[in-house]
């Protein structure tokens, strides 16, 4: 498998049309729609996840209460936050 930084150094160094920069894109789009869909399966109501606050930069613990298309709500004590699956984990 190619390393990251190859990849990397062959886009900024290739003479790519704007539709080859396009298909990329999709392609890296796609490839990340999939990660979350794969980290939506694995999540339950009652699991327990975590997050980093992107406002405070704190870890946040708590357990799913809801899985929905796109967000994942999220029960941390007293507080309920709506989470994009690809910032959750298992805690």
């Amino acid at each position: 498998m190619t390393d990251i930084s190859e990849i990397n150094r062959a886009i900024l160094a290739g003479n790519f049309t704007n539709e080859q920069l396009n298909s990329i894109g999709d392609a890296i789009r796609f490839a990340r729609a999939q990660l979350v869909q794969k980290n939506k399966r694995t999540l339950t109501v009652g699991t327990k996840v975590k997050f980093t606050n992107s406002r405070t930069g704190m870890t946040v613990v708590g357990n799913v209460r809801k899985v929905a298309i796109k967000f994942i709500t999220v029960d941390a004590g007293p507080l309920s936050w709506r989470v994009p699956a690809n910032m959750l984990s298992a805690a």
